[in-house]
């Protein structure tokens, strides 16, 4: 069965307060036209190479968002477009799926997001050129503000660092007053290093291994830490060793107060880590309440992938220890790669504030990424949700713990 249901915009009491019932997560960032360029055979440099040139509808904030909404979440989106182009697009499509455009600012002097992305002939990214500075310029602490009732009555806020740094921090502690979690998606490497300004805020990060280096060494004041590399040898190396060499700059988020990071590995999967143990974890989630619950999406996802267990495992109350989960990714016919760690987020995010515990809500988030990979958008569609609870369950039944035990 396709799934893709779409609500309303929220409605304000008479004291401008949202209703209790009414609220929705808030996504807070950018909503940008992807240029993709895919060569249909190996590009050569400074000459034309026969392909394809597609506009796609992106944003790393809009995507997730676009994602959460054909899951059956409402999200409300706050974020900044010009009356161009590429801003007509991003709107015309924002308003025909049935989503509230109150939050998006528009103006005749901003000039909308851009991202011009060379792929290779497997779709990943080769080269990119991004013209997105009207985020930082038009996205502002005064018209966040704006939203502050929404952001205080919010399941959850999720911020993406193509905010400038006084607006990151603006949206934080606008959550943080109400104690609402908050989980901070990197975009890009450069971009990420903006999670120092608003660490002490943040519940949930959802770095890629360069994105978590370059957050780690931020947090830290220095150049501690160097990426992976992946190619050749270490490519193949075992999940285990892979979660050893990144171990040490998880262990800096953490350790600054980040409650979960989800590390994002491709084709190698996910890691899921805490401190403390599984029960720990859950609490690192207590903050998200289900106020819109999505029964269909909680029902299917619960049947498919029942609550596991680690009774085997001690939870530690020490701030000292590291617990990490390894989930799976799931085989797929790659058409594009530049949506699939949106999609992953927003199927975290829509599984949670659904109801679901953050292991249920991770595998849904990997089933959401495997759809978007196969698809020629950055967010599919429509999700067929008999699908995804099947790749989920695939996902959920290989998740195993890599890790668990003091570090000092």
């Amino acid at each position: 069965m396709s799934f893709n249901i779409h609500g309303v915009s929220p409605t304000a009491s008479c004291n401008g307060r949202l209703k209790h019932e009414e609220a929705e997560p808030v996504m807070v960032g950018g909503m940008v036209l992807d240029i993709h360029a895919t060569p249909s055979i190996p590009a050569n440099p400074r000459t034309t190479t026969p392909g394809k040139v597609s506009y796609v509808l992106g944003g790393v904030a809009r995507n997730v968002a676009e994602c959460m909404s054909k899951l059956g979440a409402n999200p409300f989106m706050i974020s900044a477009l010009g009356l161009d182009m590429a801003g007509n697009l991003l709107l015309g499509h924002w308003k025909s799926a049935g989503l509230s455009t109150e939050g998006i600012w528009k103006h005749q002097n901003i000039e909308t997001a851009v991202v011009c992305s060379v792929l290779d002939v497997n779709g990943e990214l080769a080269a990119a050129v991004a013209s997105v500075e009207s985020i930082e310029k038009f996205l502002t602490p005064e018209w966040i503000q704006r939203f502050r009732y929404n952001i205080r009555s919010a399941p959850v806020v999720m911020v993406d660092a193509n905010l400038n740094l006084s607006a990151l921090k603006s949206s934080c502690q606008l959550a943080a007053e109400s104690k609402i979690p908050v989980c901070f998606e990197p975009v890009s490497v450069e971009k990420s290093r903006r999670i120092n300004s608003v660490v002490k805020y943040i519940n949930f990060a959802s770095p890629n291994e360069d994105e978590l280096v370059a957050m780690a060494n931020a947090l830290s004041g220095g150049n501690m830490f160097c990426p992976i590399e992946r190619k050749s040898s270490t490519s193949k190396c075992s999940i285990e060793k892979l979660f050893h060499m990144l171990k040490p700059a998880v262990w800096v988020l953490l350790d600054n107060g980040i409650k979960i990071v989800i590390v994002t590995l491709g084709s190698d999967g996910v890691f899921l880590c805490s401190k403390g143990g599984p029960s720990l974890m859950r609490v690192g989630c207590e903050g998200i309440k289900p106020y819109n619950s999505n029964e269909i999406l909680f029902n299917t996802m619960t049947t498919s992938c029942p609550p596991k267990s680690f009774s085997s495992l001690q939870d530690s109350e020490r701030s000292s220890c590291l617990y990490a989960v390894h989930f799976p990714a799931l085989p797929a016919s790659v058409v594009r790669l530049t949506g699939a760690g949106d999609c992953l987020v927003g199927g975290t995010i829509s599984s949670l504030c659904a109801g679901l515990d953050i292991m249920q809500s991770v595998a849904v988030g990997i089933a959401a990424s495997k759809a978007a990979v196969e698809s020629e958008t950055n967010v599919p569609c429509t999700f067929n949700l008999a699908a995804i609870a099947d790749d989920a369950r695939l996902v959920y039944s290989a998740a195993k713990v890599v890790f668990h035990q003091t570090l000092l």
